[in-house]
């Protein structure tokens, strides 16, 4: 039990299997240093999933023995789109597929459910901004960044002078649909790589386990054909299976991961070109790995993104901190300094 004197904000990180949440103090303080998840019950529809987003805040009150009543806002983030209100896509997305998510106001409906202010943010937007606080501590508000989280897609999110750039509609920071030149980034040979979201050649369809297991994975073992993975049940659980090859140095995972970073490399050259950031971030899977092969992977995103020399001489690479936390702590720092600045 945590003794806490003044106001406290929550974060809220919901995801397709588990909400995580945070307590963040006036002072600046996690109270927590590890993950406290619930069911997020998001296949379930809308109201039960606001009910567990609820019952994580109660969760998080009760493991930190933090009172109800010193809880002054709501940081919350889910995953994209959805507008910077937090009404989920019209199309629903990845998580919220079932019909009743489509054009749902999660962020309305939970700040109905808890009688508190919510401040949302997509996860990709939330991570960007931890990291960004992190890196920078007391300068974020005079300095800029760009993050790129690889998981099952590519999110991540643009900050600029400690702020989350949103968008009109609020769908700014959508890395993974930003298209990349791929002359010289896939082999001759190799087939054009195709995104969900109907793009051909965006930086997702490339950086992302899906990517892997829909583009370059199933051209790769063309390559090889004795490799080991053909005699894994489907692309999907071979693609699940090459990080691990990589990490140990199998030549085939570490080309595949090659191609990856050399997308990311595409993409920051773009953003140094619109938005020219102090920092550069990486996060998710990807680098959730061995030191020596993240360093790897990191390394070669810099090689490929090309930088003038008065932005290289400024610019830094750095990977994206806890990032397993970083979606509910983002979300908890947007609700701190919407409710309590100056704190």
């Amino acid at each position: 039990m945590v003794l806490v004197n003044g106001p406290v904000v929550v974060g809220l990180d919901n995801g397709g299997t588990a909400n995580n949440a945070t307590i963040l103090t006036a002072a600046g303080e996690f109270l927590v240093d590890r993950m406290v998840e619930i069911p997020s019950r998001v296949k379930e529809g809308p109201e039960p999933a606001v009910t567990a987003l609820a019952d994580a805040l109660d969760n998080i009150l009760a493991v930190t023995g933090v009172p109800r009543e010193a809880v002054v806002a709501v940081g919350l983030d889910t995953p994209g789109p959805a507008t910077a209100d937090g009404v989920i896509s019209q199309k629903g997305s990845t998580n919220f597929s079932e019909p009743a998510w489509h054009g749902f106001d999660i962020r309305g409906a939970l700040e109905a459910r808890l009688g508190l202010p919510v401040v949302y943010h997509n996860d990709g937007n939330a991570a960007a901004l931890y990291a960004h606080h992190v890196y920078f501590g007391g300068a974020a508000a005079d300095t800029s960044s760009i993050a790129a989280i690889v998981g099952t897609g590519l999110g991540g999110g643009v900050v600029e002078n400690g702020q989350v750039v949103k968008g009109a509609a609020g769908m700014a920071g959508e890395l993974g649909h930003v298209t990349i030149p791929l002359h010289g980034l896939i082999e001759d040979d190799q087939p054009l790589p195709l995104c969900n979201c109907g793009f051909t050649g965006d930086s997702e369809s490339i950086a992302s386990l899906t990517g892997i297991a829909q583009n370059l994975l199933p051209y790769w073992l063309s390559r090889y054909p004795d490799h080991p993975l053909h005699a894994e049940p489907s692309v999907l659980a071979a693609a699940k299976k090459l990080r691990g090859m990589a990490e140990a140095g199998d030549e085939m995972a570490l080309r595949v991961f090659a191609q990856q970073a050399a997308a990311i490399g595409r993409l920051f050259t773009v953003a140094a070109n619109f938005t020219d950031p102090h920092a550069y971030f990486v996060g998710g899977g990807v680098v959730e790995t061995q030191p020596h092969f993240r360093e790897w992977f990191i390394k070669t995103v810099r090689e490929h993104t090309l930088l003038r020399a008065e932005q290289a001489a400024v610019a830094t690479f750095a990977l994206v901190p806890d990032l397993d936390m970083a979606g509910a702590r983002g979300a908890a720092i947007a609700a701190l300094e919407r409710h309590l600045p100056g704190e």
